[in-house]
């Protein structure tokens, strides 16, 4: 194996995956990173900025004008007062969150995972299927899996200081080892 690659290698259900990176992957990851962050802040941002987002109309229409099989689900989150009033704040903040966490790299992890979910419910909403069951929602949801996969948070972003910030004498992670799971 050269220097310039890392080989990765992971079991799941008996299926053993491996494969060689080269080190500009580090890059590219980043640069997903850097991508969605940015997207999510200006997203959230022109949200919050503006005061007039209401989720409410999203909910009772598009899902079901777009032939989603969640149609009823998303219907009946519509028709839910104090749901819609959290989604009107949620959405938001929460894409303004995910763009910030992103960007710095501080709880990567979290951030990529409420951003996956976003995309999944922007997919099932969004419905459309005229050209196959991939679109943009669908292929975002993945990039933010990607990101929270490779720990992304830890190039050059802040994640990798906090994992490492002393605890009692040993670094946060390894004190702490459920913090795996929101920083990286």
């Amino acid at each position: 194996m050269s220097s310039e690659e890392v080989t990765l290698q992971s079991t799941v259900g008996g299926f053993t995956a491996e494969g060689r990176l080269h080190t500009l992957s580090v890059w590219f990851i980043l640069a997903l990173r850097l991508m969605m962050g940015l997207a999510f802040l200006q997203s959230g941002l022109d949200k919050v900025v503006s005061g007039g987002f209401s989720a409410s109309g999203y909910l009772l229409n598009a899902p079901a004008a777009n032939g989603s099989p969640a149609a009823d689900l998303f219907a009946a989150m519509g028709n839910t007062q104090w749901f819609v009033a959290f989604v009107d704040v949620a959405v938001p903040w929460g894409e303004l969150l995910i763009g910030l966490g992103l960007l710095f790299g501080a709880l990567t992890r979290l951030a990529a995972f409420w951003g996956a979910f976003m995309m999944l419910l922007f997919y099932l909403g969004n419905w459309d299927v005229a050209h196959g069951y991939i679109n943009g929602d669908f292929a975002y949801m993945l990039v933010f899996l990607s990101v929270a996969a490779f720990g992304a948070g830890r190039i050059l972003g802040l994640d990798q200081y906090i994992e490492q910030y002393d605890v009692d004498g040993e670094p946060l992670v390894e004190r702490y080892p459920w913090t795996r799971y929101v920083l990286g």
